[in-house]
């Protein structure tokens, strides 16, 4: 954005009044660059000197058809410019359409444009540039040592548990890895070990979620020969297997209250018996433990220890859930979309507006792993450059295919001549005599259509100041 805030939009129209109109249309919040040629108005040196580019594709003198439109659309495509491309046609047919979104265009608008829609689509198309810079950045995050594997998130909550995560790693203290299942708890305990002194040495991970407190012991500490019936050999457990490196203990709070003193014991003294031996033996272990429970309101119910809780929780990173992580949504399920495609030899490079909605309407109660499985799903089903909403499992999509579904022939032309009207109405001052001879109309026929379409003639211009009718900053270059 601009200093101000403002979206700034490279308008590229042979039309410098027309250009200018609109520039002034768009109001505050948009600075507006007219350039008078169809080439970038950027550089390799600064790709992004703008929020999104605006190409006026109407005919121009002799350069008529689809074939001139591409062609101006094609310098943006071998361009370093990374800012969504909305193009502005006279007749958006479905052909046209699809031939532009083949190419790259992000959206398509028909002229004469309605301001508030292409308000609207300005910021959504900055939007999309802003989630898909962010991915880049963090892509290039992880090729530096820093990285957190594939976590990925720019909300303000994640960032601070990313930075804290850091900080942590190198530090040789447990840490307590709390959030809903299937927010990534397990993955961040992996990057927490692979970015401490450990990480020459074995990550063991074990969950003692639903299975009795005897097959949780044995895991944890192993058994010797006979140690019970069926015991025939010895075997190593957890603790054995992840001595120098780093044991990782999910869904902790579901461990049985006898095993939590044993837990505990491990941790101040550094030693613990396999069943059925009386040897001690020394472990030193790094331990991460995760859990979806409110372990404090446990403690206060007398389920689990309170000195073991205090000895667990020395770091405590939170991992939020994904309903509220916002527009980091659109961000993961960007990165998964292109992880997925990659592995099954699909060539998609976006997520369709509708799409991204969808997505982060969904209240995610399976989180992050249920938004993986529902993009790879996407992708398998994907046939084209773009994820589009109809691609989605129906429970996602619902209420969306409908409002993505085109009107009819009819409707569509009687809104346009509606938005038409109005807007020249507003340019006359509300003056119908003014208006009918601007449209070339006669005033008869335009007081019926004024009737038919519903216009509520009475109503005032917009007032001076209004998104309708202030300025916005035009540049001419």
């Amino acid at each position: 954005m601009g200093e101000d805030n403002s979206i700034r939009v490279s308008f590229h129209t042979s039309d410098t009044d027309f250009g200018q109109v609109v520039g002034r249309a768009l109001g505050p919040g948009f600075e507006v660059t007219l350039c008078s040629d169809f080439k970038p108005a950027s550089s390799p040196n600064q790709p992004d000197m703008c929020d999104a580019v605006l190409l006026d594709l109407r005919p121009v003198g002799e350069a008529n058809g689809m074939e001139s439109m591409l062609a101006r659309v094609e310098p943006f495509q071998d361009s370093d410019i990374s800012a969504p491309i909305i193009a502005m046609i006279e007749d958006e047919s479905m052909e046209v359409a699809g031939r532009l979104l083949e190419r790259g265009v992000y959206d398509t608008l028909t002229c004469p444009p309605n301001v508030m829609e292409l308000r609207l689509l300005l910021r959504r198309a900055y939007r999309f540039h802003e989630v898909e810079k962010e991915l880049q950045r963090l892509r290039a995050e992880q090729a530096s040592a820093g990285r957190l594997d594939e976590l990925i998130g720019f909300t303000e909550n994640m960032q601070q548990t990313f930075a804290l995560a850091r900080r942590v790693a190198p530090c040789d203290v447990n840490v307590l890895i709390t959030g809903e299942t299937g927010t990534g708890k397990s993955m961040l305990a992996r990057a927490l070990h692979r970015l401490s002194p450990r990480s020459d040495k074995a990550f063991v991970a074990f969950s003692s979620a639903n299975l009795p407190e005897n097959l949780v012991e044995d895991e944890l500490f192993g058994h010797e020969r006979g140690a019970f019936t069926g015991a025939m050999g010895l075997r190593r457990g957890r603790f054995e297997v992840a001595d120098g490196g780093t044991l990782f203990l999910d869904e902790i709070g579901d461990l049985p209250l006898g095993l939590q003193a044993k837990l505990l014991r491990v941790l101040q003294e550094r030693t613990f018996e396999r069943l059925g031996s009386n040897t001690p033996m020394t472990v030193d272990i790094r331990l991460i433990c995760a859990t979806h429970r409110n372990l404090e309101d446990m403690v206060k119910r007398g389920e689990f220890r309170e000195d073991l809780y205090y000895r667990l929780n020395v770091i405590q990173l939170p991992l939020p859930p994904l309903r509220e992580r916002g527009a980091g949504i659109a961000v993961l399920a960007q990165h998964f979309m292109v992880r997925f495609a990659g592995q099954f030899g699909r060539k998609l490079n976006r997520l369709s507006r509708l799409a991204i909605k969808a997505l982060e309407e969904y209240a995610w109660p399976g989180n992050v792993r249920e938004l993986e499985n529902v993009i790879q799903r996407a992708v398998v089903l994907a046939d084209g450059p773009t994820l589009e909403v109809w691609h989605l499992p129906s429970n996602l999509r619902n209420g969306f295919e409908q409002a993505q579904a085109t009107h009819s022939y009819e409707e569509e032309v009687r809104e346009f001549k509606r938005r038409l009207i109005i807007r020249t109405l507003r340019d006359c001052g509300g003056n119908k005599a003014e208006t009918a001879r601007a449209l070339g109309l006669a005033r008869g026929y335009l007081h019926r259509l004024i009737n038919e379409l519903k216009i509520q003639s009475e109503e005032p211009p917009a007032p001076p100041g209004s998104p309708e009718e202030a300025p916005a900053r035009t540049r001419v270059m």
